[in-house]
């Protein structure tokens, strides 16, 4: 995706005041290779910036610092934001972020590029996918079912949870499938994205969680009547009890030893109205702030069959250890163009 030069001299410029960026060279030259570093910077989500998940983390860290023979130093967050614009600046080497806020941040630096991503139960890019569910309190979830199928019809007006405009499944999907669904009434046909963020003019009420956990407590604490929600962002703390698994109608229950911030909350239960698939979060770097060799080295590590039996990474169902993903996935290389379906909804 090229800029005009004169816009990107002017994000150099920006970028150089910040620690851990490069400079370009006068006359237009070709920016000089990333500096050797002895250490590589890890950003997280909120999502995944608990104390349940340090050790996930610290064997992701593992992972690079064999790859690289460097050390890995973690970046937990409080807020989507904070990881996009870090990876941005060159603040940070890699982070793990949904496809929409790599969107954002290739969009504000192309030098913002994929790693690899988490491969689906096949271990292909083929079902490498996620849900972005739409959830309400059990007990409430008829006055969302016309018959026996659920339907969104009456989301308007109630008190509604997004996770964060940063959010795929927390928010670009949900919002696409809201306003495509909703337009197609005379009464809705010019709803837009941004009329879902207005309190009064779709909903009653708008609350962003910050985290998908976040926006979970949101519903079940009973401050939103309807929460955006993705299964594998909870699914540590929750326990399916009814229904098919990711589609509307099943029903979750908060697991006794919930860590936070669920620890308040064991035995609520929420029922899913709505599931849509998402494409897997991908681990993203910034191309100026990470060498090509420490690049390959990592690939090379990642995607070999030996991670990808790491029971600490890809963690088997009845294991004890809290990970992110599942056993018989595995990590892929992918390229800007697998995010397309992502971009599409934007334009929406």
């Amino acid at each position: 995706m090229k800029k005009a030069l004169s816009i990107m001299l002017a994000v150099i410029m920006i970028a150089s005041l910040v620690t851990g960026c490069s400079e370009q060279t006068k006359g237009g030259q070709t920016p000089p290779p990333p500096p050797e570093k002895s250490t590589i910077t890890v950003a997280w989500y909120p999502n995944e910036s608990g104390a349940e998940l340090a050790d996930a983390r610290k064997e992701i860290g593992m992972m690079i610092e064999k790859a690289t023979g460097k050390k890995v130093e973690h970046k937990t967050t409080t807020d989507y934001l904070i990881v996009i614009e870090a990876i941005v600046n060159g603040n940070v080497d890699i982070a793990y972020t949904g496809a929409e806020g790599y969107i954002q941040a290739h969009n504000k630096n192309n030098k913002v590029v994929p790693l690899f991503v988490n491969s689906g139960s096949s271990g292909t890019l083929d079902d490498a996918t996620y849900y972005a569910w739409l959830c309400v309190r059990k007990g409430e979830e008829d006055q969302y079912k016309d018959g026996d199928t659920f339907k969104i019809d009456n989301i308007q007006d109630k008190k509604f949870s997004f996770v964060s405009n940063s959010s795929t499944s927390g928010f670009r999907v949900p919002s696409a499938g809201i306003t495509n669904y909703f337009t197609k009434m005379d009464s809705w046909k010019n709803l837009t994205v941004e009329d879902l963020l207005e309190a009064g003019s779709f909903f009653s009420e708008v609350l962003f969680g910050g985290s998908h956990q976040g926006s979970a407590v949101n519903l079940l604490s009973g401050r939103a009547d309807v929460a955006a929600v993705c299964d594998t962002c909870i699914f540590n703390y929750i326990e399916h009890i009814s229904g098919t698994h990711n589609r509307p109608g099943a029903v979750y229950r908060v697991k006794d030893d919930a860590d936070e911030p669920f620890n308040t909350m064991p035995g609520k239960e929420f029922v899913v109205i709505s599931s849509t698939p998402v494409l897997n979060a991908p681990f993203i770097y910034n191309s100026e702030s990470l060498s090509a060799e420490d690049v390959a080295k990592i690939l090379s590590v990642a995607t070999s069959d030996e991670v990808a039996n790491n029971e600490k990474i890809f963690v088997p169902k009845d294991s004890q250890h809290k990970g992110l993903y599942r056993q018989g996935m595995r990590f892929l290389k992918i390229e800007d163009s697998w995010f397309n379906p992502i971009r599409a909804l934007s334009a929406q």
